[in-house]
This record gives C-alpha cells, sequence and structure tokens, in this order.
C-alpha cells in the first residue's frame, strides 16, 4: 500500500467515523446550541468538510467548484484571514442548510479529496490533507462532548447510546512514583503527525517530585464536597472563588443530588454515581482547589510529560498547573493555517493525555491540549502531585 493509499484509507474511515457519532441523534438534536462553547452537531460535520474544501480543494485542485458559494461564511470557524464567518453563538439559528445538504455536502468534498489524491503526489497536499484528518478527529471528541452537553441539559435526560464507557475503574493501589530532580527533555521529536505546537523540543529543569498512579476518583471528589469545599475560600484562586459565586458551582458538572444520594448524566443516561470512576468535568479551578485541600498539587506539563511512562493514561484530560504558551523556538505556520494553534496561546491552561472521547490514533506523550480555566464540558479530570 502506498503513503497516498494509507492517506486517502485513513480519510475516509475518519469522515466515516465522524458520521458514526452522530448516527444515534435525532433530527432535533443536530441544531440546538445551549452554550456558546457548545456547537450544534450540523455545524460541526459541515465545519470540518469547510475545512478540506477551504484549504485544499479550492486552492490547489484545478476546475473545483465550491459545492455552494455561501458555505464558507456558514462553516468558518475563527478563521479571520479567510474570510468573514457567522459569529460563534449563532451557529445554532441556523436552520438552513438542513442536515440532508450538509451530509450531500459532506459527500461532495469527500468524493472530490479521493479524485484529488489518486492524480495528486505533493507531499505539501499530503500533509495538509494529514492535518485536516487530525483537525477532524479533533471535532469528533467536540462532538461527542457536546452531544453530552445537549443531551445531560435537556430535563428528560435522553440516552446518547448503550456502549459508549465513560466511567472505566481501575483497581490498582494508589502509589506515587518517584521522578528525580534533574534535566530533562521535552517536546515531540519524530516523523509522525504532530502539531506545531509541540516542537521546539528543549531541556527543562525538574525538582524531585512524586506523581501518582491513579487519576482522583469520583469518592475522593465526594469527600471534598462533604468537607465543604466548595465553601473554603482559602482553597481557590480569587477568579476561581468569584466563579463559583456567580455560578452557583457546587458539584462537578453533571452531578444532581436526589432524595440524598448523588446521581451522574451519562451518555448512557442519568445513573448512580460510580464513585470508584475518575471524577470528570471538572473546570482547572475545581482541580487546583481539590489539589489544595488535599495537601499536595497538579504538575507541570513537562511533570507529566517525563513521568507519563509510570501511570495510564487516556481516561480523562488531565489539567496541569502549566499556562499554555510557546516552546522555545516556537515559529507559527504561514498563512491561514497559522491560527491554528499560536493565536490562543493567551489566558489558557495545559492538559495533558487525552480522554475515553478522543479517538484512536489521535494522541502521544507530547500532545498538548488547552482551554480557559472555567471550562468543563469536556471529559476533564486531575492526577496529583508530592513534593519531596
Amino acid at each position: 500500500m502506498t503513503i497516498t493509499d494509507n492517506l486517502r484509507t485513513s480519510l475516509l474511515k475518519t469522515r466515516s467515523d465522524t458520521e458514526k457519532i452522530c448516527s444515534p441523534l435525532q433530527i432535533e438534536d443536530y441544531v440546538v446550541q445551549p452554550i456558546v462553547d457548545v456547537s450544534p452537531p450540523k455545524w460541526h460535520l459541515g465545519h470540518t468538510t469547510w475545512f478540506f474544501e477551504e484549504f485544499i480543494l479550492s486552492k490547489h485542485a484545478q476546475g473545483y467548484k465550491r459545492f455552494h458559494p455561501e458555505y464558507a461564511y456558514v462553516f468558518n470557524s475563527y478563521y479571520e484571514s479567510v474570510g468573514k464567518r457567522v459569529i460563534r453563538t449563532n451557529r445554532g439559528n441556523l436552520s438552513r442548510p438542513t442536515v440532508k445538504e450538509v451530509y450531500k455536502y459532506r459527500d461532495y468534498v469527500t468524493s472530490n479529496l479521493q479524485f484529488f489524491l489518486e492524480k495528486n503526489q505533493d507531499p505539501k497536499i499530503r500533509k495538509l490533507v494529514e492535518i485536516g484528518i487530525h483537525h477532524e478527529k479533533q471535532h469528533q471528541e467536540l462532538l461527542l462532548t457536546d452531544i453530552k452537553y445537549i443531551l445531560g441539559n435537556n430535563p428528560l435526560f435522553p440516552k446518547y447510546n448503550d456502549t459508549f464507557i465513560e466511567n472505566s475503574v481501575f483497581e490498582e493501589i494508589q502509589s506515587y512514583s518517584t521522578v528525580n530532580e534533574g534535566v530533562y527533555e521535552i517536546g515531540y521529536s519524530g516523523n509522525d503527525f504532530c502539531y506545531d505546537n509541540e516542537y521546539g523540543k528543549h531541556k527543562v529543569f525538574l525538582k524531585e517530585y512524586a506523581i501518582s498512579n491513579k487519576l482522583v476518583t469520583n469518592k475522593e471528589y465526594l469527600e471534598f464536597i462533604e468537607n465543604d469545599g466548595y465553601k473554603d475560600s482559602l482553597l481557590w484562586h480569587a477568579e476561581g472563588w468569584d466563579w463559583i459565586q456567580k455560578e452557583k458551582i457546587k458539584t462537578p458538572l453533571y452531578w444532581y443530588k436526589i432524595d440524598k444520594k448523588y446521581y451522574q448524566y451519562t451518555l448512557q443516561g442519568l445513573v448512580p454515581l460510580n464513585t470508584k470512576a475518575p471524577v470528570t468535568h471538572l473546570s482547572y479551578y475545581e482541580a487546583f482547589a481539590f489539589s489544595q485541600w488535599k495537601g499536595e498539587r497538579l504538575p507541570t506539563e513537562f511533570e507529566w510529560e517525563i513521568a507519563q511512562s509510570f501511570f495510564k493514561w487516556g481516561e480523562r484530560w488531565e489539567w496541569t498547573e502549566s499556562a499554555y504558551s510557546p516552546y522555545p523556538n516556537y515559529k507559527k505556520a504561514p498563512g491561514a493555517l497559522g491560527e491554528y494553534n499560536g493565536k490562543f496561546m493567551v489566558n489558557q491552561k495545559v492538559l495533558r493525555g487525552g480522554s475515553v472521547a478522543t479517538p484512536q490514533n489521535h494522541t502521544r506523550a507530547t500532545y498538548r491540549n488547552f482551554f480557559h480555566p472555567h471550562l468543563r464540558w469536556q471529559f476533564t479530570g486531575l492526577r496529583l502531585v508530592k513534593d519531596i
């Protein structure tokens, strides 16, 4: 199988996987946008298609005709240099194009991409297609978490399906692995795909520390709640304290107390809280406050990367104590694709690992995810570190 054949196979599987995620939805689910951070599933389907059309077909496929002249306006996300777009808060107001029309759009672009790849062997084009594939994988994760928010804020607590398992339990006894003080190398090195924010391999100095082999569980976090962790201002950053007061936050997202028992909304519906499962849907503010209550702390992203071989990861995106900033000698890609990561390197925290919603073969030890400190609709959790 040639490189082009491999790329085509990966492309078609990715496009198919996105649509499989949407297969349990009813037509009414496709357009809902409860909050600004959650995009309607229909928009995700169109946006991931627009990415291929905008950056590959319209610029490099001779004679290509866009499916619709206004779809670039409808499905652009944040690429200022590409053109105007529907503002993010209005994505849920788009009753048109219909879901049926968006699926036709996907078929049209996928078909044209296949034909284009058969005729084109340019390594630069293959690189753009690879970026588009991983861009769509990112949106597969966003699709799942956005669908959960849409369904989880419906008073009927509808079930997504019976097969998605988000609360795996690991019975290992908690232990801490020690990392010696020293100078370590950080960043990606290899020939497989990674994002530009992982480049700039560089050395960091780390003091000795010990990191937990287990994520914090619902049982541990419930103890924090029952110990009035949400009422003790001394545990919180000032911004975090203001946030929980303003938003009246008292538990992780999707927790409900019914008849003195805690329940959690999952993609399989509302179920009794599984106390052995890793806690999830926490903001950075909550992760920090819990670590303060335990007398421990969150790892930096560098500590996490150096220690990641000591523990199992991939169940929850793990908050770190690191601000999202460029590595030494980081350079944004030229043109619109330079907006992909570099423009967000301010006021955000790094998360490491991956989650139960992360597509297969889409994460690695150097992957740097990032979100604003108050966000918690993703499958976010925490792992603790002790100073030695």
